[in-house]
């Protein structure tokens, strides 16, 4: 039967989803630091094992084998470890503060320079003094020597122990929940909007809270403290408070995941999307290919009375969907883009990738588009600068519309539709 140690231990692997190795691991270094803080010293590399059957404890000074140095940098050595050690006293006495063993560590780094010194003497021994300790050593080896318990920790070193278990287990539960999240960077998840946060919206993903900025958010939606939404993993990183967790509604990937699992045929690679043009909360121009000739793209994709695009639209608030076959002719190409303006011809500068395209009068606010969308979104779709004009007047009149590559400024007069 395991001891009332052991069980705390599991209890707190299954709360925090944690290993049992990591909590152990936790545990030993926070005794470390406990027998550092009343029975150790600064010179000390101290490392415990813990045997959480009975709670027995055993402590050792660890250290590896070391070429000896030369006499002169042994007596300089010794002189300038002990001013450090002077200075340091006089400045903990100053502060009258509590430090932990880890803030103790960086201090030391910092006072010893960026090229640190030749020979650590806490983790390190001379071969000369290991010799003594045991005959048969040599360079390289790790030396274990225990050292004594003299009683129980003292109120200090029982808060230090806290203090190192709770960091500890903070940090691994962080490290675990990136490690999970960081795999479903690129993919779209379901979250809970918890609140609003000034123009960040925070969205509740489980195990953790992502966050939606003002950019990645569609304009024309509202996210009331509740709703559920689908959102996409844009980005995972982590930050010095746990991971971070970047989420969009707006990306264009969000766009694609949704034909991936609303559509088998995309997710399964006989339809491929070619390219997504949107402009997030108002219109997406998608372009799909079909792999094998007796498959539809674009019936496959809005599927039977329009169930499957509905779906989409549903999901995005209601933002227009145009799903346009991928041509390897960019005439025919640019033409459909346009679409639903029906296009009479195409006038191709390949040198400057620039397309001009001839419509009926009737037909050029519709291939405009309000605010000049639909050529913009064409433009972006095919990445060639569209113009378009009426078929009757050339393509230099001040009435012809212009919109360019992504990669370039657009300038679009406003016509109404």
């Amino acid at each position: 039967m395991s001891s009332e140690i052991e069980q705390a231990i599991r209890q707190i692997c299954e709360e925090k989803g944690l290993s049992y190795e990591a909590v152990m691991e936790t545990i030993e270094s926070a005794l470390a630091a406990a027998y550092r803080k009343d029975y150790g010293n600064k010179m000390q590399n101290i490392e415990i094992e813990f045997d959480p059957t009975n709670g027995s404890v055993r402590a050792f000074d660890v250290k590896t084998v070391v070429e000896d140095l030369p006499e002169e940098e042994m007596e300089k050595m010794r002189q300038e470890q002990a001013q450090e050690t002077a200075k340091r006293e006089a400045r903990e006495a100053a502060k009258g503060k509590f430090m932990m063993p880890e803030d103790e560590e960086r201090e030391e780094l910092v006072e010893a320079g960026e090229e640190g010194p030749k020979f650590n003497p806490k983790t390190e021994i001379m071969f000369s003094d290991a010799r003594v300790l045991k005959f048969d050593t040599a360079v390289g080896d790790v030396m274990r020597t225990e050292l004594p318990l003299p009683g129980e920790f003292g109120r200090m070193a029982a808060m230090t122990a806290k203090q190192v278990i709770t960091q500890k287990l903070r940090e691994a539960e962080r490290e675990i929940v990136f490690n999970e999240f960081k795999e479903q960077e690129g993919q779209v998840l379901i979250g809970t909007v918890q609140r609003r946060e000034g123009r960040l919206v925070l969205v509740d993903l489980g195990r953790t809270v992502g966050v939606i900025l003002p950019e990645d958010q569609i304009p024309t939606e509202r996210y009331n403290s509740g709703d559920r939404i689908k959102v996409f993993v844009r980005e995972v990183a982590l930050g010095t408070r746990g991971p971070q967790i970047m989420l969009s509604r707006a990306s264009e990937e969000l766009v694609r995941a949704l034909f991936e699992i609303e559509i088998p045929e995309v997710a399964e690679g006989t339809i491929e999307i070619k390219a997504i043009a949107r402009e997030a909360g108002s219109r997406t121009k998608i372009a799909v290919a079909s792999t094998e000739r007796s498959v539809d793209p674009i019936g496959a994709c809005i599927g039977q009375r329009g169930v499957r695009i509905q779906t989409i639209i549903a999901e995005l608030g209601g933002e227009k969907i145009d799903v346009i076959e991928w041509n390897d002719d960019i005439e025919e190409f640019i033409t459909a883009a346009l679409s639903p303006a029906k296009v009479v011809k195409i006038e191709l500068h390949e040198e400057e990738k620039v397309a001009t395209a001839l419509v009926a009068e009737d037909q050029l606010s519709l291939a405009i588009g309000r605010g000049g969308q639909n050529v913009r979104l064409a433009a972006k779709l095919t990445g060639w600068r569209v113009s378009v004009s009426p078929e009757e007047k050339p393509a230099d009149i001040a009435t012809e519309e212009v919109a360019e590559a992504p990669a370039q400024e657009l300038q679009t007069p406003e016509v109404a539709e």
